[in-house]
């Protein structure tokens, strides 16, 4: 049932359950009451563990050599998945969540930016306008809340959307000698340790209180297989839309609120989580609608035959002749 899916449909069910799993994280942060460098010592080091030990799971003793696979992105991902975690942290807890999410709303579009100009990653006109719709619709969940908070926090905030689109769209980037793209998940154990480190330094090695440890073990539960879904998805998918599935975090964060602490959402926030939706979807059921009619026509699904690719370890080259044949 799972390969008989469109390539990219796999990579938006994946990204979607981390993101899913990933709706909580700015309850947990608002929920502790430690200081940031201590919570991001103890969120850096609980992540790291689990992650570590799923890598170490799937890949034993050739888990060097898959990270050494990975090539840049070995660098540039943990750095970027670090600096991300710790100005999400430092700006939810200096500025207003509204600041917060209206600049995480701009990593699908810097995310496009960035594989435009670095990788020559072209993205379809549907995907800029799904994207362009979604960050208005995502700032208009954010608009009551707009302004309030300090300029620091503001700033810090500004970094968020720049970590998460270079996260995504170099991981996105790394093909390697198979068409599908190098599993960057490997890395995420070290963007951990560059998360720890500098907590470490500035003193955060301290015991959280003990009504903050349920929260720390919720979060040790849910977001390492948030963050191993969403690093997975970028296999299937470019990073402008990895960060773009990333916004549904705006919309399930809200409702989890909604839920949790009782906060009835305005209505811009109500148009703007519609808006999200109807976007998404529509994009979605014209993707399916445009599969379902090249198979009618009987082109071949190129996805499908670069997953095969992979399956059956079938050179590279050998998916171009196919491809071109089909095209011929």
């Amino acid at each position: 049932m799972w390969k008989r899916l469109p390539f990219r449909l796999r990579g938006y069910l994946i990204t979607m359950t981390g993101v899913l799993l990933l709706s909580p994280d700015a309850l947990l942060v608002k929920g502790t009451d430690v200081s940031p460098v201590t919570f991001m010592f103890w969120r850096g080091l609980l992540l790291g563990i689990v992650l570590l030990m799923i890598a170490l799971a799937r890949y034993g003793h050739r888990l060097p050599e898959a990270i050494r696979a990975c090539g840049p992105a070995a660098w540039w991902c943990p750095l970027a998945f670090a600096a991300s975690g710790w100005a999400f942290v430092i700006a939810n807890r200096a500025t207003s969540a509204g600041n917060v999410l209206v600049m995480m709303n701009l990593a699908p579009l810097v995310a496009g930016l960035i594989g435009l100009v670095f990788f020559r990653q072209r993205l379809r006109r549907q995907t800029w306008v799904v994207i362009a719709i979604c960050v208005g619709g995502a700032s208009l969940m954010a608009a009551g809340e707009v302004g309030q908070g300090s300029l620091l926090g503001l700033g810090v905030a500004m970094f968020v959307p720049l970590s998460i689109a270079i996260n995504t769209t170099v991981a996105s980037a790394q093909k390697g000698e198979r068409r599908r793209g190098i599993d960057t998940t490997v890395i995420l154990p070290l963007g951990c340790l560059a998360m720890l480190l500098p907590a470490a330094l500035f003193g955060g090695m301290m015991l959280p209180p003990a009504e903050d440890v349920p929260l720390l073990a919720i979060m040790a539960l849910f977001l390492p297989a948030a963050y191993f879904l969403i690093q997975t998805g970028a296999r299937y998918l470019p990073g402008a839309e990895v960060s773009l599935v990333m916004l549904l975090e705006t919309l399930l964060g809200s409702l989890l609120v909604w839920w949790w602490v009782g906060e009835v959402p305005t209505r811009l926030a109500l148009i703007g989580g519609g808006m999200i939706v109807a976007a998404m979807s529509i994009s979605s059921l014209r993707d399916l609608r445009r599969q379902r009619r090249k198979a009618a026509e009987g082109a071949p699904d190129v996805g499908r035959i670069q997953q095969q690719t992979v399956e059956d370890e079938v050179p590279v080259g050998k998916v171009g002749e196919v491809a071109e044949a089909s095209r011929r």
